[in-house]
């Protein structure tokens, strides 16, 4: 039976399902390779992860499907499915504390929302001017 695991990440309204599988290190994100995947800060960020621990995904191919939010949303929400599923798979206490010394998020979902918009203003808090003459 071959080692399956599926790890979710959030950012703002993206989610990135991951789904980790043995195989040759490859990292696609919606069919698309990460080496051509939306521009280099895009690729970057996604690839924190697998800079902090460099042989990672030796023998492991990872799926990651992801949707809603915007482009960098959708990056965070990447590295983050990316990151769990790194943990998961290893199971060594040595790389999720790597992952935590260097960035709290790349384990922990960012659950900040945008706040909703209100009547009587242009967003969230500002207000309409009035003049009384």
């Amino acid at each position: 039976m071959a080692k399956i695991i599926n790890t979710s990440g959030k950012r703002k309204t993206a989610i990135a399902r991951a789904t980790l599988k043995p195989g040759n290190g490859r990292v696609r994100i919606n069919s698309i390779p990460l080496e051509i995947y939306g521009t280099e800060l895009i690729r970057m960020k996604i690839s924190e992860p697998l800079l902090l621990i460099p042989n990672a995904l030796d023998g492991i191919d990872a799926a990651i499907d992801v949707s809603g939010g915007g482009t960098m949303g959708q990056a965070e929400a990447v590295r983050t499915a990316l990151a769990r599923g790194i943990v998961e798979w290893h199971n060594d206490p040595q790389i999720k504390d790597a992952f935590l010394a260097y960035d709290r998020t790349l384990l922990v979902n960012d659950s900040r929302q945008k706040e909703t918009k209100k009547p009587h203003g242009r967003g969230a808090r500002a207000k309409f001017q009035k003049s009384y003459r």
